[in-house]
């Protein structure tokens, strides 16, 4: 059943997925909410361009769900909260879990659960709050049969710029890629790497499991798209962007021109020319 719901987030034609990150609300972070200050009106500004997926919390998935008709995103359900990236660690950071989060997505009708596992340079003790969080989510995957997109994400030290920003460190991405594959993600949310061509590296290192490739920080519309098409190359399932869409002045048109590209619809030349 769980190839059932994997279809649903999967282009048929391309067998690539883009999914738009929404959940930055969940992580009491003032600078993520810029772009979603009212989600409603967010979510259905994404749904008019059709990305694949949408990322949400428990507590916003319905406005998505609630939207009528067959042809709207697959839901992803986020299942885990952290306290993470501000720009100093806190002595109480943390990473917690949802309870019952597989049965709750069965409520919701999602397709796929994401939860975090954290590299925080001076956090080791959120790493095994992570690790035990997919241990026990894992399990609850395979009774609802519900896939399990795990995302790890290897930080730069908070003090440069705050959290939530890539190390780039490709031995470091390859390291936890494959950790989360061991500890039975059915999808890999990963890192972009500083040196691009060499991302075929992390494909490899994940064997059949598709990693859809996260964006980070605000990047401009031209090098995201490159490095959006640079990736695919690489062999990259899809992409995961949040804030490079939601902050966007024209989310639903970035959103358009970035899924020609993953579903290989549009060459890159003719998408650079469309940016504006």
């Amino acid at each position: 059943m769980k190839s059932f719901r994997l279809n649903r987030l999967f282009n048929p034609v391309s067998k690539k997925c883009f999914d738009v990150a929404v959940d930055h609300g969940f992580f009491n972070e003032y600078q993520f909410l810029e772009g979603i200050e009212n989600i409603r009106s967010a979510i259905e500004m994404v749904v008019q361009a059709s990305p694949d997926a949408i990322q949400l919390t428990a507590g916003q998935a319905k406005y998505l769900q609630q939207i009528p008709g067959k042809q709207k995103p697959a839901l992803v359900l986020r299942t885990d909260v952290a306290n993470v990236y501000g720009a100093s660690l806190t002595t109480g950071s943390f990473s917690k879990m949802i309870e019952q989060a597989a049965l709750q997505a069965v409520r919701l009708d999602a397709a796929c659960m994401c939860i975090n596992l954290f590299s925080i340079p001076g956090a080791p003790e959120v790493t095994g709050q992570c690790i035990d969080n997919i241990i026990r989510l894992k399990l609850e995957s395979e009774h609802y049969q519900v896939p399990l997109m795990i995302e790890p994400l290897v930080f730069r030290p908070n003090s440069d710029k705050g959290g939530y920003m890539v190390d780039g460190d490709i031995k470091k991405i390859i390291s936890l890629v494959r950790q989360a594959v061991e500890l039975g993600a059915d999808i890999i949310k990963a890192d972009p790497c500083t040196n691009v061509e060499a991302y075929h590296q992390v494909i490899e290192v994940a064997g059949d499991i598709p990693v859809l490739v996260r964006g980070g920080g605000k990047t401009a519309d031209e090098e995201i798209i490159k490095r959006t098409a640079m990736l695919m190359q690489q062999g990259a399932s899809g992409i995961v962007y949040g804030r490079n869409i939601i902050q966007h002045k024209h989310p639903a048109h970035i959103t358009r021109l970035l899924m020609d590209i993953v579903h290989g619809e549009a060459t890159l030349e003719d998408t650079l020319a469309k940016i504006q």
